[in-house]
């Protein structure tokens, strides 16, 4: 509060004018209250500052209010009855957030018990709001200090730490007009490789590498499709960052030779804590740079994580970060294709509330202010997967980097997807995972997903069956345990869960050209690829509260088999099957196909290495008239040549023609070479499928 010449124990509450409103963007509005400083106020979640188009809209319903008090600089915008809130980001409880408050300060919280689970491990100050019309609005809040936000039916309350923030409003027709407006001023994510987003195995840990070799190959030999085994800290020496076990890995660029050739990608993981070990070249180099966070006199802050006594990288220095990223070029060198910036927030085992104290400093630079702790901490996380990502780029320029962070603000998604960090074994949790997912879909961060199965505890197969059976679904899509806990792999449950997992697990990599295409979406214009089901019809009031069922893109409804009365959109007439014997599975999701729409699908591939493509399946749902719509977005899956052309879309249409449905694909843009010998269509119609195959270069009649 030293900006505003008041201290706390003075302070009364006063109102905060706003000093200057601006539309910035089409149905966006920015409001600057007075006292705002941007020297003090750094911008790390928006994407760019945002330059003034015109004056506020007259009529404009949403203003805020700012005052001060002894919590902090409180923002209230009054809101009319009957709207429907969502939004917070990484949040437990509902999707429906009407009555939540969440704290905003970054925890390590294993299991979501600190402050029964009312803070997680990110922060979003961020609501949307869907009127009873379906119209919509959102309210970004741009501070990364320490806060509070309440989302009461009458207000939205944000309180927060620090010195006075701009507010945004957004407003649209429709709910996804809202998250195109916050992508314009959050940025979107980077079009992931193509092999992210097929399934991912992890356990703590896979060790040694005898028992990862073991798993990669029962995956092939069981043809279980799987693309990333992930590398928990058990791998590395002493739990030294940038390290690999000599005894557990002696070999590792031959290890990851290994999973190449068997068609896996690898992740491993990298955290903050670098130990304190003047013969540990990492923490030597850190040292003898000055890049370390300093407690309040000065002195290198020491404290302990998994290696023992630590320090950690103070990343708003510039200096830091070119230093942290460089570490990235010989780490990565063994054939480590993707990084996990874990332990971020930052957790430190014997630091107050565990993390580092509030007291202890970062000396910034650049466009960053110094500051204490308390200032920096919900960016700590945002500010290391940033270095992290410059220096994987450094390292190999010509890939697309893949980096997934426990920690972040609203904005990072720039930079890193995330899981929702340690969750529990059991089936709160897994029914938890989904208004999770759904609501980081809403806060900007659709590249997200839990650890499915649970990672706490141990796990039977009825709860890790039901749990794949919509995990799969996930746009981040991965198994992982604890330690401490049984195995937890596809086959750990006996032959009937195994057979379901592989069930479950192949309808995902059916529908990677229509996964790949809705990520397509996400990267372009901010839309989530896991969404709510009130997005198919936003004026439906039924539907506000569902987070059982939700929606994979516009056109592919996924019911858990766990699901009690879910609410559905009433145009999702047909039911989907993708491979034999999915529509009896115990455990699979009911999947059910948007009324006038094309799905592209293709085989059943191990991994991404193979072609999906042989052939290409196009699902058609006809409406009443019998005409249907589709599109598919493909490139070469890695690199960045799709950015200058080498891509291609395609728009697919169907219409009736007397008993025949006539399916029509057209290439819209691009120029990627994609060869398509077949195509097989399949028409839903009336609870039945009606199939014929042809090429994309004719029409394709189908009899009805």
């Amino acid at each position: 509060m030293a900006s505003l010449g008041i201290t706390a124990q003075s302070l009364s509450a006063y109102t905060v004018g706003v000093a200057d409103e601006a539309l910035v963007g089409e149905g966006i509005v920015r409001f600057v209250p007075e006292k705002f400083d941007s020297t003090v106020t750094p911008m790390l979640i928006l994407s760019h500052e945002p330059a003034s188009i015109g004056a506020k809209p007259a009529g404009w319903s949403l203003n805020p209010r700012y005052s001060v008090t002894d919590r902090g600089v409180e923002c209230v915008i009054a809101l009319p009855d009957g709207v429907s809130l969502y939004g917070g980001g990484e949040v437990t409880g509902p999707l429906l957030r009407n009555g939540q408050k969440i704290k905003m300060w970054n925890t390590d919280t294993g299991m979501y018990l600190v402050d029964g689970g009312s803070r997680l491990y990110q922060t979003h100050p961020w609501v949307m709001g869907v009127r009873p019309d379906g119209t919509a609005f959102g309210v970004l809040f741009d501070t990364f200090h320490k806060g509070e936000l309440l989302t009461a039916d009458d207000r939205i309350e944000f309180v927060a730490e620090g010195t006075p923030y701009k507010t945004y409003v957004i407003e649209s027709a429709t709910p996804q007009g809202v998250l195109k407006g916050l992508a314009e001023l959050t940025g979107t994510i980077e079009m992931p490789p193509l092999w992210a987003i097929g399934y991912h195995q992890c356990r703590f840990s896979y060790a040694p590498e005898s028992r990862a070799r073991e798993v990669a190959s029962t995956f092939r030999q069981k043809k279980i499709p799987c693309d990333v085994m992930w590398f928990d800290i058990n791998y590395m020496d002493g739990f030294r960052v940038f390290t690999v076990s000599p005894d557990e890995f002696p070999d590792p660029k031959a290890m990851n030779d290994f999973l190449h050739d068997n068609g896996f990608k690898s992740v491993y993981m990298i955290d903050p804590g670098v130990k304190v070990d003047p013969d540990y070249f990492v923490y030597a180099t850190g040292h003898d740079k000055n890049v370390f966070v300093t407690d309040a006199y000065g002195n290198e802050f020491h404290g302990k994580v998994w290696p023992g006594d630590c320090a950690f990288p103070d990343y708003t220095r510039p200096e830091t970060r070119r230093w942290w990223g460089g570490l990235y070029k010989d780490f990565l060198a063994n054939g480590i294709d993707g990084v996990w910036n874990d332990m971020n927030e930052p957790s430190v085992f014997d630091g107050p509330g565990g993390t580092i104290p509030e007291n202890c400093m970062h000396r910034g630079g650049g466009n960053l202010p110094a500051g204490r702790h308390s200032m920096w901490h919900n960016a700590y996380g945002r500010l290391m997967v940033e270095a992290s990502r410059d220096g994987i780029m450094a390292a190999n320029p010509d890939k697309r980097p893949f980096l997934l962070s426990r920690s972040n603000i609203l904005g990072g998604q720039r930079y890193a997807a995330m899981w929702t960090g340690d969750n529990a074994a059991s089936y709160d949790h897994m029914k938890l995972s989904v208004p999770m997912s759904l609501t980081l879909g809403l806060s900007g961060q659709p590249f997200n997903g839990p650890d499915i199965g649970g990672f706490a505890g141990n796990t039977d197969g009825d709860l890790y069956g039901n749990w794949l059976g919509f995990g799969a679904f996930f746009p981040f899509s991965r198994g992982h345990a604890s330690c401490d806990t049984n195995d937890k792999e596809p086959w750990a449950f006996g032959k009937d869960v195994e057979r379901e997992a592989r069930m479950a697990i192949e309808r995902r990599y059916r529908l990677m050209p229509y996964i790949y295409t809705a990520f397509r979406a996400a990267h372009t214009d901010g839309q989530p690829v896991m969404a709510p089901v009130f997005f198919a019809d936003p004026t439906d009031s039924n539907l506000r509260a569902e987070e059982q069922a939700f929606l994979i893109g516009q056109d592919l409804l996924v019911v858990p088999a766990f699901a009690e009365q879910p609410a559905l959109p009433a145009n999702f007439t047909q039911k989907l099957s993708l491979v034999k014997g999915d529509t009896k599975g115990k455990y699979q999701a009911e999947l059910r196909v948007r009324d006038g729409s094309i799905i592209p699908a293709g085989r059943v591939v191990q991994n991404m290495t193979e072609n999906p493509f042989e052939p290409l399946t196009l699902i058609v749902c006809p409406d009443a008239d019998g005409n249907a719509h589709g599109t598919m977005y493909w490139d070469e899956g890695d690199g960045w040549s799709f950015r200058d052309g080498n891509y291609v879309e395609f728009d697919f249409t169907a219409r009736r023609e007397g008993r025949d449905i006539v399916v029509t694909i057209n290439t819209v843009n691009g120029n990627y070479p994609l060869d398509i010998d077949r195509v097989n269509v399949e028409v839903l119609h009336n609870g039945k499928t009606y199939r014929a195959a042809g090429t994309a270069a004719s029409p394709i009649k189908v009899k009805i």
